[in-house]
């Protein structure tokens, strides 16, 4: 199947979030971690690409990002989509702007918009200021991410240090316009110059203009809300065939796992929702991994039952994340957590669990590398924005969500499960 549009997503639980989006269509959806090293072959419509780009050095996100967009040309595609988080993650050095600057050159794109308003989960973008609710951004909790931490709530000001091009703002007043004033203005900034346009959305009609008139573009950027509506126009204009394939959904075992080494607002409520209800649960204490290693929690999880879905959680508030990153190294820190809980998934996978939750990016990006999974497909959505979905690790069916920190309700850990029950 020849590749309608290709994806590319700067973190694991971003790349599910684009993908379960576009699932929302019906049509498959498939997901690949890191770039594939085999031709293309197996593909589907919409085809994404998830990295572990978001900070990774510039130079090397240009890389793998580019070695990306090469494969999915391959795979057909001639229309691709950039995705990185709806809260703008990104130190002022990078990475959005140098690798959308890379994949224009690449394509020959004079222009391209950055969008990552997702109103459906409180993110709306307005005078290029982006919300996280009623707050903005630089006052919102993100303000102390402890690897992107965003001090700055207005795009423009946080893309000029990262490109090499003019920036300008198609604000929502042109969006309220309608597709076709929105098109004519992004028209007259390209002849004036200017390569890199925020685009304003405060709610769900607006990202529909804005992706109406965008679509023909070689290249779109932004988080997956404004990917949303790209199905329906490619099927409106036959870029996207009536009879697509869809995919089944699987049966798999109840026996479950949730990890956790995301410390956002969200997923600390989530984990306390847990706990409360009676679930059992083990904390990962960094000064306590430093000395022992993963073994306590590996011992723990061998007496777990797993149709119980046991959590074992790295998740603290940004406060004692930072007391310890401050004696051990941001990177340490992270990567200690990170290889734990990727010890924890292989182990319960080995012990019989068949449906592993993960909550943070990070996170995400280990427990997939260390189940050796490359491809997924995308099932049922239990947020906005978190598919169930579909892989086979060491050859057994695994059914794997992957969940951004900030995303879902305070119940996600449970309603995950009972999503996956009911189908």
């Amino acid at each position: 199947m020849t590749t309608v549009l290709g994806c590319i997503a700067d973190d694991f639980t971003g790349a599910t979030d684009l993908a379960g989006l576009l699932a929302r269509s019906g049509v498959r959806v498939s997901l690949r971690i890191g770039v594939p090293t085999e031709p293309p072959s197996d593909t589907g419509p919409f085809e994404v690409i998830a990295l572990k780009s978001r900070t990774a050095p510039v130079a090397e996100a240009v890389k793998e990002t580019r070695a990306a967009l090469a494969w999915l040309r391959k795979a057909g595609a001639n229309r691709f989509f950039w995705k990185y988080c709806s809260t703008f993650d990104s130190t002022m050095e990078g990475n959005i702007g140098p690798v959308a600057e890379a994949l224009m050159a690449d394509l020959g794109a004079e222009q391209t918009i950055y969008c990552p308003a997702f109103p459906e989960n409180g993110r709306s973008i307005f005078m290029g200021n982006l919300f996280v609710g009623q707050q903005l951004l630089g006052e919102s909790p993100m303000k102390d991410h402890p690897l992107t931490p965003m001090r700055d709530s207005n795009l423009m000001r946080l893309l000029e240090p990262q490109v090499t091009k003019p920036v300008g703002l198609a604000s929502r007043l042109t969006v309220a316009g309608g597709a076709t004033e929105l098109r004519a203005e992004l028209e007259k900034m390209k002849m004036d110059g200017i390569a890199h346009v925020i685009v304003d959305a405060v709610a769900d009609e607006d990202l529909a203009i804005i992706a109406q008139a965008c679509q023909d573009m070689p290249l779109i950027t932004g988080g997956s809300a404004v990917a949303m509506a790209l199905p329906t126009l490619y099927l409106a204009d036959g870029a996207l065939a009536a009879d697509a394939p869809k995919v089944p959904t699987p049966k798999v075992v109840d026996e479950a796992i949730i990890l956790s080494g995301s410390c956002s607002d969200m997923t600390n409520s989530q984990v306390a929702e847990y706990i409360a209800q009676g679930s059992p649960s083990y904390r990962l204490d960094p000064i306590a991994l430093t000395q022992t290693g993963a073994d306590p929690v590996l011992a723990w999880l061998s007496e777990q039952d797993l149709c119980k879905a046991p959590l074992i959680y790295a998740t603290a508030a940004p406060s004692k994340v930072k007391a310890v990153q401050e004696k051990f190294g941001v990177t340490a820190v992270g990567e200690l957590i990170e290889q734990t809980l990727a010890a924890c998934a292989v182990a319960a996978r080995d012990a019989g669990a068949r449906r592993i939750i993960v909550a943070g990016g990070e996170t995400s990006g280990a427990v997939t590398k260390a189940l050796d999974v490359t491809q997924l497909d995308i099932g049922v959505e239990i947020a906005p924005g978190v598919p169930w979905t579909f892989c086979h690790s060491q050859g057994y069916q695994i059914a794997l969500t992957l969940k951004s920190g900030n995303f879902g309700t305070k119940t996600f850990f449970a309603d995950a499960q009972a999503k996956l029950s009911n189908l």
